[in-house]
């Protein structure tokens, strides 16, 4: 029975030998985690998302959750006789279906995911971007064909204060965001773009990483053609290829872009339907998903990137 139980423990140590150097490399960092597409929905994946974040944060990282709530908006907007249109990938929000989103986003998603990540001890706590001027935008005109389109109060980040982030942190919490900014110009506020959002917020903390759950494994080299997945990609050769990206993707790979270029290390597409897929691409050799780096990347003797990168 010994020689059993050994053989049983043998491959439980390979894995967490195996993950000694990202440990290393990772400790004290600060990972923001947009999480959104279906694990926001599946309980067994919305379980498993929440043991991955307090594992990153009693490994010593710093954790930060960036959220939005594109399939609970939807539903709850029917009941109000609002229909859920998108341009550009985003979400035409009006005067009416504001309140929604807000009520949604404050008071049921994030509600939700704090509940989750609490069973787990007194670490969590849930704000938004409106509180203590986290973000602060105004009115985003994406541009259809050449030509503006008016969107609604749909936010563009003008200015981020981390103060109420960083003090959080400080504290040994998880912060938890809801995708919602105040108003530069008047008293209402506007609904942003979760990606958009949580890469902003990567940026203005000097985080090590940003990692956007989606739907998808991550990018793809030539959809719908192939389904064979881009692992990694320099700022440069991502800005080539935006043109060519469905709508759906667009603000995601854009958040990955301003994030790099914003100071962030890495940037990372990863499959949300995967259980546990932030501890595959943090802390395996093989790594999941397209990650997106700066156009220089000097050379180090650290440990190599997920992904088998140095």
């Amino acid at each position: 029975m010994t020689t059993t139980r050994k053989h049983t423990a043998l491959p439980k140590a390979q894995i967490l030998v195996e993950a000694l150097p990202w440990l290393t490399r990772h400790r004290g960092k600060t990972v923001v985690i947009k999480f959104g597409g279906n694990a926001m929905v599946d309980e067994e994946l919305k379980a498993a998302f929440a043991q991955d974040v307090v594992f990153l944060h009693h490994a010593g990282l710093r954790p930060v959750v960036v959220h939005g709530g594109g399939p609970q908006i939807s539903r709850a907007l029917e009941p109000h006789g609002i229909v859920s249109e998108f341009k550009a990938g985003l979400r035409v929000t009006t005067e009416d279906a504001m309140d929604v989103v807000r009520m949604v986003l404050a008071g049921q998603v994030q509600r939700e995911l704090v509940g989750l990540l609490n069973r787990h001890g007194p670490l969590a706590v849930g704000l938004t971007g409106e509180d203590a001027h986290t973000l602060t935008a105004t009115r985003h005109r994406p541009e259809i064909d050449g030509e503006p389109v008016d969107i609604g109060r749909v936010g563009e980040i003008t200015e981020i204060d981390t103060g109420a982030i960083e003090a959080l942190l400080a504290d040994g919490r998880i912060p938890v965001v809801s995708s919602i900014a105040r108003s530069q110009d008047d008293h209402h506020v506007y609904n942003v773009n979760a990606d958009t959002a949580a890469a902003a917020l990567a940026a203005a903390l000097g985080a090590e990483t940003l990692m956007v759950l989606t739907d998808v494994e991550g990018l793809y080299e030539d959809w719908p053609n192939s389904d064979e997945v881009i692992s990694r990609l320099t700022a440069s050769q991502l800005e080539k290829l935006l043109p060519e990206l469905s709508s759906g993707m667009v603000p995601k790979m854009e958040g990955c872009l301003h994030a790099v270029r914003g100071g962030v290390t890495t940037a990372r597409v990863i499959d949300g339907r995967v259980q546990h897929s932030i501890l595959l691409e943090i802390f395996t050799d093989e790594g999941i998903g397209t990650m997106v780096v700066p156009d220089e990347t000097p050379d180090t003797d650290e440990a190599p990137d997920a992904q088998g990168e140095s």
